[in-house]
């Protein structure tokens, strides 16, 4: 089981005016985790993420990083700062720089890095995020989605342990938040513990590995998100609607189907969970999933590809992939959710290709052997 990086005993905090934000919760966040804070407006969720950087400190109680208690003289929190990047829910109030490159060299800067390193760090938080080549463009001329990365891109140059979003979707479009959300997966892959805050449930119950659902400053549930959000009276208190993955399940369970215990997380998952209520047989040969990286191969490996399966579908995962699919005119079926929607195509004995970054590979190996696991359905699938 992997460490605690984050431990909250008993904290308490009141602002100013004398609303109780939070009230006496204990929690605990171990590395490399995916967190999710859910909860209505109110709850005590920005309050709570405000705490995790050292902005806010707690009145009463102790909060522990790295099995320490957080310091708030001024060298501690430069420490705790660099180890813990805040991303703030309106990139705005962010970004303060007249260009994209001295925004994000801005941290690494006043580190004291050396020129050469905050050129580099600046480049590869740049391609990180898929703004490569924006270095000089003024933030003001970029959409909102764009804009998120810079205030992303700023927090990765000072290359932190922990990574704390406030509403990371806010203000976005669907294909941008989907874009943000991939993004949030790509740095969790690389080592990155990732907390976000969010009243969305429908993100939040597919995304987690666990959550803290907040209301009125305290823990009403914490779990895996199946646990968490599994309760209506739960859900019902804390003015949310249930996944609606969840919802059906939870339905077809009440008209009497005899149901898998493992409740439904994706599409898949309920679509795997709709077969076994109405006995539907799977394809008896199952399509095969081709992965192709953009850091390592060509170019011509997708036309061959594309060539020897015409009738294919083709997906994109992460931002540099979608981008390098656009620059050779390759047209997509699926930019999110690629893995399962492959898997889907599988079950219905049709080839598909994920076009993605190298860091990201194994994932979708792992992906696919887990629900191979799961359900007894072999699905092959190999690199291009």
């Amino acid at each position: 089981m992997s460490s605690i990086i984050f431990e909250a005993r008993e904290i308490h905090y009141r602002y100013p005016h004398g609303m109780h934000a939070i009230r006496g919760i204990s929690f605990h966040i171990r590395k490399g985790e995916k967190i999710a804070l859910v909860g209505p407006n109110g709850a005590g969720k920005s309050t709570l993420m405000l705490m995790l950087n050292g902005m806010v400190r707690p009145d009463e109680g102790t909060l522990l990083f790295d099995n320490l208690p957080v310091s708030y003289d001024r060298a501690s929190l430069r420490i705790l700062r660099k180890r813990v990047g805040f991303v703030l829910q309106n990139p705005d109030r962010q970004i303060i720089a007249p260009t994209v490159y001295q925004d994000v060299a801005f941290g690494p800067t006043n580190l004291g890095y050396s020129g050469d390193e905050v050129r580099r760090v600046v480049k590869e938080s740049l391609r990180y995020v898929g703004l490569e080549g924006f270095e000089r463009r003024p933030p003001h001329q970029l959409s909102g989605g764009e804009k998120k990365r810079v205030a992303i891109a700023g927090v990765l140059a000072m290359d932190p342990d922990v990574l704390v979003f406030d509403e990371p979707t806010s203000g976005l479009d669907p294909s941008g938040s989907e874009d943000i959300i991939e993004l949030l997966d790509e740095l969790n892959l690389a080592g990155k513990t990732i907390i976000i805050s969010t009243h969305d449930i429908e993100l939040a119950y597919p995304w987690a590995d666990r959550a803290i659902l907040l209301v009125k400053g305290r823990i009403l549930e914490e779990g895996i998100p199946e646990i968490t959000f599994g309760n209506p009276e739960n859900i019902r208190m804390a003015s949310l609607s249930m996944p609606i993955l969840l919802d059906l399940y939870l339905e077809l369970g009440k008209r009497g189907f005899k149901l898998p215990e493992r409740k439904p997380r994706t599409v898949l998952d309920a679509l795997n969970l709709i077969d076994v209520a109405f006995q539907n047989l799977p394809c008896s040969r199952p399509g095969a999933i081709t992965v192709h990286s953009v850091d390592r191969s060509n170019e011509e490996c997708i036309m061959a590809w594309r060539r020897e399966h015409p009738g294919g579908a083709l997906g994109a995962m992460g931002t540099r992939a979608k981008q390098h699919a656009a620059e050779i005119n390759i047209p997509l079926d699926f930019t999110y959710g690629v893995i399962d929607k492959c898997i889907l195509k599988a079950l219905l004995g049709e080839d598909s290709l994920i076009i993605t970054t190298e860091s990201m590979v194994g994932r979708v190996f792992e992906r696919v052997r887990e629900f191979g696991k799961e359900n007894r359905r072999e699905v092959p699938v190999s690199r291009s």
